[in-house]
């Protein structure tokens, strides 16, 4: 993450992504495979460790994207199969969701994972005032499925949408969108157009 003054003088917070730039691999269509979509590779691979599967699709990353456009019985496709896509397809001021897997925080009690309030710390509490309480039921005796519990937190697939595009760099393959996105630094995510 970085920050930038706007044309306000604001100071703005910002994440700065390598995004691209990535290769199409292979088109789909509604009536050659059932659903239009897009396999795009990021991160070619050298030419001594693609094995013989692999043969035409030489890249670390291989992610299917929907098109944006889902209007029914049309495919709305604009790339065709060997085309670059480039950070210049995101312009200024567009808005874009972010998906990745989030850090790992290993394993977690009930307070942090599920933001329980915890037990009092006075008026004579003699036990941790971080533990869970009552789990059970008085019938049927047991302890429920899907029970907030501890556990292990984090490392999950997450998606931050409506995030403003602030600047684009073609010539260094750089975005950058204002506020936070998941996962740790130098983590594959995935950059598309906005639909709520």
């Amino acid at each position: 993450m970085s920050q930038l003054f706007d044309e306000k003088g604001d100071l703005v917070p910002i994440t700065i992504i390598e995004a691209g730039p990535c290769k199409v691999l292979q088109v789909k269509t509604k009536e050659k495979d059932g659903y239009p979509a897009f396999q795009l590779g990021f991160q070619e691979l050298i030419a001594r460790k693609v094995k013989k599967p692999m043969k035409g699709k030489e890249f670390r990353h291989i992610r299917e994207f929907r098109p944006k456009d889902k209007t029914e019985g049309e495919n709305k496709i604009e790339f065709k199969e060997g085309d670059l896509v480039k950070v210049s397809i995101f312009v200024p001021g567009e808005k874009v969701s972010v998906s990745g897997i989030s850090k790992g925080k290993g394993f977690q009690g009930a307070v942090k994972r599920w933001k329980f309030h915890g037990k009092n710390a006075t008026h004579g509490s003699r036990h941790d005032e971080r533990t869970l309480g009552s789990v059970g039921t008085s019938f049927p005796q047991r302890v429920l499925k899907g029970r907030k519990m501890p556990g292990r937190m984090g490392r999950k697939r997450v998606t931050v949408n409506n995030l403003l595009v602030v600047r684009v760099e073609p010539e260094k393959n750089l975005l950058a969108v204002r506020g936070a996105i998941p996962g740790r630094n130098g983590v594959l995510i995935e950059v598309r157009g906005y639909v709520k």
